[in-house]
């Protein structure tokens, strides 16, 4: 969008935050790259410039803005909605793949050379890998200054530098301010927690967001000692690169409240990622709901309740495991088969508001465990024991790198994987926008009621002029039911 000057001089004109995130303002006279929703009174169309990332704004010798401070934008909704290089590159970079691997491990997680990636990442954002990383670096550093008492040695680290001087020097270059300064001028309210790596923070998300599917979801399944929701909160455990960690998510009007308690801060950026993985937070309803709008049967449910974001998960293998689970029982039935997992091969996690106890076993763990123990008719034992020996040794690849159309037939060539599960890990484990349910009993429910075709071949007829967002249209449809999946819960 950045090439099309003329729309985003509209964009900035009118202060339209629908476009944060998608594009950024630099300002030639004064040499500072903002968001277009900024507060200031909008620079002369001459002076304005527009870059794809904020890495390409700070390559170009641009600083970041101290109003509106352009690194809080929510992601570009394009990483989540296409399935190329780019896309790819850019999930994985997010999940913290270049700070932990390097740039080969990038490229060698992708399937490209270093210089194709490079050379990729360079034409369309306008910066390459590192550059992209060191933005993302930046950005946390921020984060812990302003909400943490850590010592900038300490906190240097856990954002990811492997010095003081680079973190001093990326911080100045940025922010124009050195951590102190930056620390000086946080809000004096900053939260240090009560244990050790806690934080809280606000995830950003373009407007509307409509809460009740997306918490109602994830509430309603969730795994005792695993999950929980209280106080108005998701509370849930993570599995981490470098250790374990707790994090808290409470809606709001016009953020998502995010408490985190890490047992390594070096965590903290790929925890961020994946929470705003997990609540969809970076798409942008504005284009999905006017699309599906655009059906007469789908308007009703759009313009009810906009905004609709697909429920997603922390940990893909995690996921792909609970579909196997629930597998033609019922929601009931499904937690307790997967918390009887927890209970004897998760691992034991200390929560300091109790109520979480495990985190979800690893794919290590539960290809060690007997199936004779699993109470399940046997072709699902097949099915759960053949699921998780292939994700064990690398055969099946459920990452935020995978090709989502190649995975999807890897799944459905192994026994008991009908469609109906390889999609629905599709939808909420892969991220594919665009993932259908034709073949599940809600969503026919739901079309029967509506007028829709109700026979699966029918239905994925007239669905796709919803493409490439199905998988919204899947939760408006679940949504005609009273299942508590779509209720926040009180």
């Amino acid at each position: 969008m950045h090439t099309d000057t003329e729309r985003c001089v509209r964009a900035v004109q009118s202060k339209d935050a629908r476009f944060d995130g998608w594009f950024f303002t630099a300002v030639l006279t004064t040499r500072i790259y903002c968001r277009p929703s900024c507060p200031v009174v909008p620079p002369k169309p001459g002076n304005m410039t527009f870059y794809p990332s904020a890495a390409a704004c700070q390559q170009a010798g641009f600083r970041a803005c101290k109003r509106c401070r352009p690194d809080t934008s929510p992601g570009s909704p394009e990483w989540n909605r296409r399935a190329d290089l780019t896309a790819r590159a850019m999930r994985l970079i997010a999940d913290g793949v270049v700070d932990r691997e390097g740039v080969p491990g990038l490229a060698d997680r992708l399937g490209y050379s270093t210089r194709q990636v490079e050379r990729q990442l360079l034409a369309e954002l306008g910066a390459g890998p590192l550059a992209l990383a060191r933005a993302q670096r930046a950005q946390t550093a921020r984060l812990l200054i302003e909400t943490t008492p850590l010592p900038m040695a300490d906190l240097a680290f856990a954002a990811g530098f492997s010095s003081i001087r680079t973190f001093n020097d990326t911080v100045r270059e940025v922010y124009a301010l050195s951590p102190s300064e930056l620390r000086t001028r946080a809000p004096r309210n900053r939260t240090t927690g009560t244990a050790p790596g806690a934080l809280s923070l606000r995830l950003p998300f373009r407007t509307p967001l409509n809460p009740d599917n997306l918490f109602g979801h994830l509430a309603a399944t969730a795994v005792p000692g695993v999950e929980e929701w209280r106080d108005g909160a998701y509370r849930r455990t993570l599995r981490l690169p470098y250790g374990h960690g707790i994090v808290a998510l409470t809606p709001h009007p016009d953020h998502i409240a995010c408490r985190l308690t890490l047992s390594d801060l070096r965590d903290l950026t790929v925890a961020i990622s994946r929470c705003r993985r997990l609540l969809d937070l970076d798409a942008d309803p504005t284009a999905i709901d006017d699309q599906l709008r655009a059906d007469p049967l789908l308007a009703p449910l759009v313009d009810k309740a906009p905004g609709r974001r697909v429920p997603r998960t922390v940990d893909e293998a995690e996921f792909a495991v609970r579909a196997v689970l629930g597998q033609q029982v019922s929601t009931a039935a499904a937690r307790t088969h997967a918390a009887r997992l927890v209970t004897a091969h998760g691992d034991p996690v200390d929560d300091p508001e109790g109520g979480l106890t495990h985190l979800f076993p690893s794919t290590g763990a539960l290809a060690a465990v007997d199936p004779e123990t699993l109470a399940m008719p046997r072709t699902r034992r097949t099915t759960f024991t053949t699921l998780v020996a292939h994700l064990a040794d690398g055969s099946v690849n459920l990452g935020v790198e995978c090709d989502w159309a190649e995975t999807r037939a890897r799944l459905l060539d192994l026994p008991g994987f009908g469609p109906w599960t390889a999609d629905v890990i599709a939808m909420r484990a892969l991220g594919d926008p665009d993932a259908f349910l034709p073949t599940d009993l809600g969503i026919r429910r739901a079309a029967a009621e509506l007028g829709l075709p109700s026979t699966p071949a029918a239905l994925t007829a007239r669905a796709t002029a919803w493409r490439p967002w199905r998988a919204y249209a899947v939760q408006y449809l679940w949504a005609t039911d009273d299942h508590p999946i779509n209720f926040l819960p009180v």
